[in-house]
């Protein structure tokens, strides 16, 4: 089913100066709403450039750009030398997009403590080591919660957990209707959850996926096994259709009415928005909800590690609500080793 287009480039060209080689040019896309796309290519093949045109913070030199949702762009660098602190400058950018300043703070706040940044609130950006002004970055992007997110290189200098938090939010945006574009060096950055593909070759953008039609259950699953997956049994109320973001998210592998045997550990964890639930680790055992169905038929899903909280949490919050079975990690099927990430700088001032 072909989506609406929330941003569209038409014969779209970038040079820089009048005589300047051309960077890009022909180049013909449209970011459909709530779609995840990867753009690729290598070195200084034009890829910023693409994202920045995109983002708008570019115009092309030739072609037009038709649409322009409400738009956040993480940059490769992120000028940190500014007059504010950290929660000041979120704010701030909240409030540029439209939230009131009660709101903006809170959702400043908010972001700041998912990426582990929650004691720099007060800390001047110049102030902030290279790891923390890229939680800062990443942040700025999310307090909004924009129509389109465009992410260069956004991951890079992050920490383990940063990195794993902000996979969650690329989840939720896209799962609440949001379009986000990204370019990262590991080829196995949101596997299985990339919806369409884009290479920048030469000054040319090709598309390296099928536009106009969703990928079948079989493409997506292909798609996953390349990368980190979690394999949940979820058993729903009589009737009931899987939850939309649960069904965008994941492949059904299968479904049976007796469901498999879980293991008897458990687990109680919180998500984003507060509701608590009950479950197991990965490795394997029950989630509980309250008034979870007592029968109904079990369905298996394939979903990315970087979705499972997401689809989690549509499961365990639907109304009525679905009983997670168990939850366990899948095989990784062997493939090219991703290119190590940069290390986040340590810091070497004092926080104040």
């Amino acid at each position: 089913m072909e989506r609406d287009l929330v941003v569209r480039l038409g014969g779209v060209g970038r040079r820089y100066g009048v005589r300047g080689p051309w960077v890009l040019r022909g180049v013909d896309l449209g970011i459909g709403a709530g779609t995840l796309v990867r753009v690729e290519g290598a070195n200084g093949s034009g890829k910023s450039t693409l994202l920045r045109i995109l983002a708008g913070i570019d115009a092309p030199s030739q072609g037009r750009v038709t649409g322009r949702p409400r738009t956040a762009f993480v940059p490769e660098r992120f000028p940190a030398a500014m007059p504010f602190t950290a929660l000041g400058y979120l704010t701030h950018m909240a409030r540029v997009h439209g939230l009131a300043r009660g709101a903006a703070e809170r959702s400043a706040e908010q972001w700041l403590e998912r990426f582990g940044a929650g004691s720099f609130l007060r800390t001047p950006l110049s102030h902030l080591s290279k790891g923390s002004s890229q939680k800062v970055a990443v942040a700025q992007a999310l307090v909004a919660a924009p129509d389109l997110l465009v992410l260069d290189e956004a991951w890079t200098g992050l920490d383990t957990a940063a990195r794993a938090e902000l996979d969650r939010a690329v989840a939720e945006r896209t799962a609440e209707g949001g379009s986000v574009v990204f370019v990262d060096h590991d080829p196995r950055r949101l596997a299985g959850a990339v919806e369409e593909a884009y290479a920048v070759d030469g000054t040319v953008v090709k598309r390296r996926t099928p536009g106009g039609t969703s990928p079948t259950a079989e493409d997506r699953e292909s798609a996953m096994r390349r990368g980190p997956t979690v394999v949940i049994v979820t058993r729903g109320p009589h009737g009931a259709e899987l939850p939309g973001p649960v069904a965008a998210a994941a492949a059904v592998e299968a479904t049976a009415d007796t469901p498999p045997r879980a293991s008897a550990s458990s687990y109680e964890g919180t998500t984003h928005e507060g509701t608590t639930y009950e479950g197991t680790t990965h490795e394997g055992a029950s989630c509980e909800a309250p008034d979870a169905p007592a029968a109904g038929r079990v369905t298996r899903l394939t979903v990315p590690e970087s979705h499972s909280d997401l689809v989690l949490r549509e499961l365990l919050t639907a109304r009525p609500p679905w009983h997670v079975v168990t939850v366990e990690r899948a095989p990784v099927v062997p493939g090219p080793a991703p290119a190590p990430a940069p290390a986040p700088e340590t810091d070497g001032r004092a926080h104040r």
